[in-house]
């Protein structure tokens, strides 16, 4: 089974959540038309990059904003359409850097985003789903070990 591993951003600001949609792409599941969800800012990393810098180089290269990143809150491992996936969800503490996005001014961001926002985390559909009913804000703040989510 192949191993694709992916960082990702929780960026979080008076109580929302720094989200995108993309875009389709050749390829790819949302090649037929978009997806119909928000996601996480953030992707996979090249093969032998570490998970901060691969982080740092993908929030720059979608948003144009380096991340401050601070905790490792999440990890989560799933296996779809025989692949394993590994998900590591850093807070990034920087949140008000990335209030006026201008993806023009990105490597990526306006070829791979349709939108990007801050949006309400419980009233929204956003992959992975478990981030729909987290209290983020306060697991953030908590300093508590990092939770680990396996749905193998």
């Amino acid at each position: 089974m192949i191993r694709r591993v992916s960082v990702r951003a929780i960026v979080l600001h008076q109580g929302k959540l720094l989200c995108v949609r993309l875009k389709p792409y050749k390829g790819s599941l949302r090649e037929a038309g978009g997806t119909d969800y928000w996601c996480l800012p953030g992707g996979g990393l090249d093969e032998g990059e570490a998970l901060i810098p691969g982080l740092e180089r993908e929030m720059v290269e979608e948003i144009g904003v380096k991340p401050r990143v601070g905790n490792l809150l999440y990890v989560q491992q799933f296996a779809y359409n025989d692949k394993d996936y590994l998900e590591f969800f850093f807070h990034v503490t920087n949140s008000n850097d990335y209030l006026h996005i201008d993806l023009s001014k990105t490597t990526h961001g306006a070829e791979e985003i349709a939108e990007i926002g801050f949006i309400d985390a419980a009233g929204t559909k956003i992959l992975p789903k478990f981030l729909m009913s987290e209290p983020l804000e306060a697991f953030a703040a908590s300093n508590s070990p990092t939770k680990v989510i396996s749905r193998l």
